[in-house]
């Protein structure tokens, strides 16, 4: 049995912080390179936060974390994050 949701479930938290549709933007890992479109990592929701973890290798990929005052996004885990002009 699997405990993690696809990238799509990180939609509804990053469109808070983004005007574009992460899910369908290319992410790549900084632990071991694999690239890939955002809504194919493991997204993990059921802590204080919302974290998303490489398909390929477990990295933690980005963490999102909201309080009553703040949201904090951690993108150590990406290279890089690309998103297609539209």
């Amino acid at each position: 049995m699997t405990d993690y949701l696809d990238g799509n479930a990180a939609a509804g938290a990053l469109s808070e912080l983004f005007a574009v549709d992460v899910t369908t933007a290319i992410a790549q890992c900084n632990g071991c390179g694999h690239t890939a479109v955002f809504a194919e990592s493991r997204v993990y929701a059921d802590a204080p936060g919302m974290i998303a973890r490489c398909a390929g290798c477990d990295t933690v990929l980005l963490r999102v974390v909201t309080t009553p005052t703040n949201t904090y996004l951690d993108l150590r885990g990406l290279t890089y994050l690309r998103v297609p002009n539209s």
